[in-house]
This record gives structure tokens, C-alpha cells and sequence, in this order.
């Protein structure tokens, strides 16, 4: 008699478990981006990370080894910024410490621009500054077209 009332409860169990496995599956957090912002922020976002995690001070190698991120109407304005400052943020050698890529807009279906967030936190010094950074539709894919402080 115990298998037998065990059953339902074992049953009222798995159902509950279905249940909430399917209501947690369709709670995901919804994308509200165009589809030209989610697929230039991708790049964009790849771009800074890149720029962040290497020497951020302008090079001529440096400008090389960020070239298939840029299109090449931005390569040619920076390759005339000073060495030691950073054009893709600055312009100084003021550097910051971290970014997020924010709020997109969608200029046109080849372009879109975001505000891009530049922070520097330290002890001395908590700031951020907001950039306006447009990325171009090149082909299948996205290149970084403008920067404006």
C-alpha cells in the first residue's frame, strides 16, 4: 500500500520539477537591440577588449596589430596621432582603466553608433567619460568607422 501512495507523490514531484524547469527556460533575459547594434556591438566590444588588454599608447605596430578591427578611413586619421597617446579613447595620454559599450543606435543599416563608457578608478580618482564610437558595415562584417570625444 506504501508503493502505491508514494507514486502520486513521486508523480506531483516530477510534474512540479517539468514545471519549473520550463518556466525557468523561458525567463531568459530578452536581447532589445536592432540587429545591426548586436551584431557591430560584438566587434566594437572585441575591439576595446583587445585595445584594454594590450598597450593602449599609440604605435605605428600598435596601429598594425589593431588594423582588422578599423576601417581604413580611421586608420588613416590615427596614423597621425602622437606617439604615446592613445587615439582610440583620449587622445591623451591620459589612459583609462576600463570601458563598456552602452547605448546603440542604428544610424543606417550599414551604421551604428554607441556610447561607448570610459571609466578610471583608483584611489586618487574615480571618473568616467562617455565617447561616441560608430562602426561601419564592411562585407559580412563590422569595422570601427568613428571616433568622437
Amino acid at each position: 500500500m506504501t508503493a502505491i501512495r508514494s507514486s502520486p507523490r513521486r508523480f506531483m514531484r516530477m510534474l512540479l520539477f517539468a514545471a519549473m524547469l520550463s518556466f525557468a527556460a523561458g525567463c531568459g533575459v530578452p536581447n532589445l537591440d536592432p540587429p545591426e547594434c548586436s551584431a557591430s556591438r560584438l566587434v566594437v566590444r572585441e575591439f576595446y577588449s583587445y585595445h584594454f588588454g594590450n598597450e593602449m599608447k599609440f604605435s605605428a605596430q600598435g596601429l598594425k596589430d589593431r588594423q582588422r578591427f578599423l576601417s581604413p578611413e580611421l586608420i588613416e586619421k590615427v596614423s597621425a596621432a602622437p606617439e604615446g597617446t592613445d587615439p582610440f579613447t583620449t587622445g591623451t595620454s591620459d589612459l583609462p582603466k576600463a570601458f563598456r559599450a552602452g547605448k546603440c543606435k542604428v544610424v543606417s543599416p550599414d551604421r551604428t553608433r554607441f556610447d561607448l563608457i570610459i571609466f578610471w578608478k583608483d584611489d586618487a580618482r574615480s571618473e568616467q567619460r562617455t565617447l561616441k564610437v560608430e562602426a561601419l558595415k564592411a562585407g559580412d562584417g563590422w569595422l570601427v568607422d568613428k571616433i568622437e570625444r
